[in-house]
């Protein structure tokens, strides 16, 4: 299937009571295609960010020979290909199966899983929990139906959460969340429903929180998910996440307790279990010392968006380290890990000059922008190559630090001219998040929050972004860059919103966390002065 076809619309009704779904979701896949102003976008789920460099290169070859030559990171650790024509669905399908990035059709955009991109590298967390991604997958795409359920069922929104134990992914608003403990075992976390039967005033119900052992949590987590949805058939809501089912049918820690002891898994009901001590904040671009010397780097991605050339490079100092992968994370960055110490200083190197992040004080940090022009056709503004030119002049004004403003400024001429040759160019665009949810935070690096994957365009029901983290109490604002006042993929919590008014200009105001600044205070400015009207309302002035 190409595209999504036309569908009803969701019936939202006011206050707290649960959306009544007419519809399934409608996310892309990489077998259900979304028609875009630049050709059809597919995304490919790739469980918890990993992928063998193998893997990778046919990424690669599929965006360049299919696509639109640049591969989008989202902010679940996704890939998206756009500029993709019509009729290659078959031919993507078959490209991918064969390099095992498709392992079931039917459980195709299920397979949403984030998890600690730095686990078993740093020597922080209580384990290695990419083991628990492989198994989770294979349960997920290959689970005994009478135990789990089908889960080909859960919507393409649906998220996994594996965190080691530093707290990096569990505070991004998955529906199941496996936090891993000091005594070897896990914490099973589902999210809270906040929907009131009858749109009652009150909090959210409270969420199950169960103890299990480490070998058991990766099935356990795919019963929670059977466990919702069993509550969500019942509700007749057709909830497509944990927290739009109505109270009375909320995931109750003795339900999911008694799904698990019929598949034999003993669990411990936890529910004042704390989160982790202290959440981290996301990887920092830059060098990652492991044990026995090894050593990883981190790289943020500007706008989550890698080219051909940016690419190769990575899939080329993936295949020449010891561990033969990437991982990609939910802040739209890359972690390259198994390098020697000198192989991690070459390879940051290599990686800055093509114009990839690898300093903590990049003013790309924090720094994220919906589709825009050309890709979206209702944006009023190529907000991707005006926001590289604020970033450079943000750079210049600093007076050139981690990436230069020539550089962005190359970006930025990139992403005007486009593919012009293609006829279908994608215009630097943005991976996808659901503008129906605001995701946390905006852009790369450690910053407060956290981009969700924004709307590829306005006719898509994007996959919803993770809930904002608690990030460095110090970091400025994020800043979203949006062509409409849809702002597909705005962060959560306080941000600073650069809103599209026309070709050239911009309205700028501090929204969100219960501040949303009224109009009258907003300020109105060209493009050319966006650098500085932003920099004053984030507080970096």
């Amino acid at each position: 299937m190409l595209a999504a076809m036309p569908l009803p619309p969701t019936t939202t009704p006011s206050g707290d009571e649960p959306p009544i779904r007419g519809r399934d979701d409608a996310c892309p896949g990489a077998l259900r295609l979304h028609p875009a102003d630049d050709g059809s976008l597919a995304r490919i789920r790739v469980p918890g960010g990993l992928l063998t460099a193998r893997q990778a290169t046919v990424v690669g070859r599929v965006a360049e020979e299919l696509g639109d030559g640049r591969l989008d990171i989202t902010s679940r650790g996704n890939l998206q290909v756009r500029g993709l024509e019509a009729g290659c669905g078959a031919e993507l399908a078959a490209r991918l199966r064969t390099a095992g990035l498709l392992p079931s059709d039917r459980h195709d955009r299920v397979r949403n899983v984030v998890a600690s991109p730095l686990s078993g590298l740093d020597g922080e967390g209580y384990a290695d929990v990419t083991g628990w991604v492989r198994e989770l997958d294979a349960v997920l795409c290959g689970g005994t139906p009478a135990e789990h359920g089908e889960l080909s069922g859960l919507s393409g929104r649906f998220l996994f959460a594996l965190d080691d134990g530093r707290g990096d992914v569990a505070t991004l608003g998955a529906d199941v969340t496996l936090i891993a403990t000091p005594d070897g075992g896990a914490l099973l976390r589902m999210a809270a429903t906040a929907c009131r039967a009858g749109g009652a005033e009150g909090g959210d119900t409270p969420r199950a929180v169960l103890w299990v052992r480490g070998g058991d949590a990766p099935r356990a987590a795919a019963l929670a998910a059977a466990e919702f949805l069993t509550r969500a058939r019942e509700s007749g809501t057709r909830a497509w996440r944990v927290r739009e089912l109505p109270a009375q049918h909320a995931v109750t820690t003795e339900g999911v307790a008694a799904r698990l002891a019929a598949a034999g898994i003993d669990a411990v009901p936890r529910p004042d279990a704390p989160g982790p001590q202290t959440p981290q904040p996301p990887p920092a671009p830059g060098l990652v010392t492991g044990p026995e010397g090894r050593h990883a780097v981190s790289v943020a991605v500007p706008l989550g968006r890698a080219d051909a050339d940016q690419w190769r490079l990575l899939t080329a100092l993936a295949s020449r380290s010891g561990a033969d992968e990437l991982r990609m994370t939910p802040w739209r960055g890359v972690v390259l890990p198994g390098l020697s110490p000198d192989g991690a200083r070459d390879a940051c190197s290599a990686l800055s000059e093509a114009g990839l992040v690898t300093a903590p004080d990049s003013p790309w940090l924090g720094v994220g922008a919906c589709t825009g022009r050309p890709g979206c056709a209702k944006s009023l503004a190529d907000v991707r190559a005006d926001t590289a030119r604020m970033v450079a002049d943000t750079e210049r004004a600093a007076g050139g630090t981690a990436w230069g403003a020539a550089g962005a400024e190359r970006r930025a001429g990139d992403t005007a001219r486009g593919a012009a040759g293609a006829g279908r160019v994608a215009g630097d665009t943005a991976p996808g998040d659901d503008r129906d949810e605001p995701g946390p935070g905006t852009g790369i690096g450690p910053d407060p929050g956290l981009i969700p994957e924004p709307s590829p365009d306005p006719g898509l029901v994007p996959e919803p972004g993770p809930e904002p983290g608690p990030g460095p109490g110090t970091a400025p604002l994020p800043v979203y860059v949006s062509g409409c006042e849809r702002r597909c993929g705005h962060p959560g919590g306080r941000w600073v919103d650069a809103l599209a008014t026309g070709d050239a200009g911009y309205r700028i105001a501090v929204r969100g966390a219960g501040r949303d600044t009224p109009e009258a205070d907003s300020v109105d400015v060209t493009a050319e002065q966006l650098a500085g009207a932003v920099a004053a309302a984030r507080g970096t002035t």
